[in-house]
């Protein structure tokens, strides 16, 4: 992804509440779906803006946006 979605300016990590899902917005690629979780409306933002966050709400990282050095 070349910019965050609207909303998101400020925000790094965007829930999908579908899959209990946390995408990485720095490292989306076109496989995340970023465009279908906008559609469907089901996002969430964190507060904070962590992935350890996202991890103390249940969510899990997606396998497509992780950076590279974590997904080992």
């Amino acid at each position: 992804m070349s910019e965050r979605p609207r909303n998101f300016e400020e925000h790094r990590f965007m829930g999908d509440k579908r899959t209990m899902r946390v995408h990485d917005l720095d490292n989306a690629t076109r496989e995340c779906g970023i465009e279908d979780i906008l559609a469907a409306e089901s996002y969430l933002a964190f507060g904070p803006d962590t992935m350890p966050e996202a991890r103390n709400r249940c969510y899990h990282p997606c396998r497509h946006c992780q950076p590279v050095d974590e997904v080992a």
